[in-house]
C-alpha cells in the first residue's frame, strides 16, 4: 500500500497520517518533518529548506526529490508507506513514479482532504500559537502557502485522476470521522 495524502496546509494530513500508519502498519513519510529534522541537525540542506519554508515557499524540487529518493531506499518502506506533503507538483510526481518503477512498484492512491480556505487559515494560525513553526504564525505566510498549494499542488488532482488513483475526502469534522472516511477509501483499494 503506497498512499499519498494531500491537501492544503492545515487540512490535517499529519494528524490523520499518524492514525493511519498505526492502523495499516506502514511508515509515515513527511518531507516537512524531514526538512525540520535536517534543520535541527544543522545540516546544509536543512538550512536551505528553512529559508524557503519560513517564507511559505516550497523547497526546490531537486532537493526534495533527493531526500525522498534517500528515504525510499530504507527497508521499512518495502511493504508500503504513507506520504504526507509529497509530491507537491507534477515534476515531483513524475520523479516519484520513476523512483517507484525502479523499485518495481507504484502509487496505490492519492487521497486529498478537502476543507474551506478560511477554516485552514484559522487552523494554521491556532497551530502557530503552540507549534513554534514560523510558517504557521504569520497570516500572510499562511495565505501564501495556501495560494502556492492551489497554484502548484492542487493540479496533482488531475494527474492522479487521469491514472484512476485520485480520491477526494471531506476534511471537516472530528479526527475520528475523517479517519473513518479515509479508511473507507483505503480499504476499497
Amino acid at each position: 500500500m503506497r498512499i499519498i495524502i494531500m491537501g492544503p496546509p492545515g487540512v490535517g494530513k499529519g494528524t490523520e497520517a499518524v492514525v493511519l500508519v498505526k492502523q495499516y502498519h506502514i511508515p509515515h513519510i513527511s518531507t516537512g518533518d524531514i526538512f525540520r529534522e535536517l534543520y535541527k541537525d544543522r545540516t546544509t540542506v536543512g538550512k536551505i529548506a528553512k529559508e524557503y519554508i519560513s517564507r511559505g515557499e516550497l523547497v526546490p524540487d531537486d532537493i526534495t526529490n533527493e531526500i525522498v529518493r534517500h528515504r525510499l531506499n530504507h527497508q521499512d518502506v518495502k511493504n508500503g508507506f504513507l506520504f504526507d506533503g509529497f509530491p507537491r507538483n507534477t515534476l515531483q510526481a513524475d520523479a516519484l513514479d520513476e523512483l517507484l518503477k525502479s523499485h518495481e512498484t507504484e502509487v496505490s492512491a492519492m487521497i486529498a482532504l478537502e476543507v474551506d480556505d478560511e477554516v485552514l487559515v484559522q487552523r494554521l494560525l491556532k497551530r502557530g500559537e503552540t507549534s513554534g513553526r514560523p510558517d504557521d504564525a504569520n497570516e500572510s505566510v499562511v495565505r501564501n502557502r495556501i495560494k502556492i498549494y492551489y497554484k502548484q499542488t492542487a493540479i496533482l488532482k488531475n494527474y492522479y485522476f487521469d491514472a484512476s488513483k485520485y480520491y477526494g475526502v471531506n476534511g471537516v469534522g472530528s479526527v475520528e470521522d475523517i479517519t473513518e472516511r479515509l479508511k473507507a477509501v483505503i480499504n476499497n483499494l
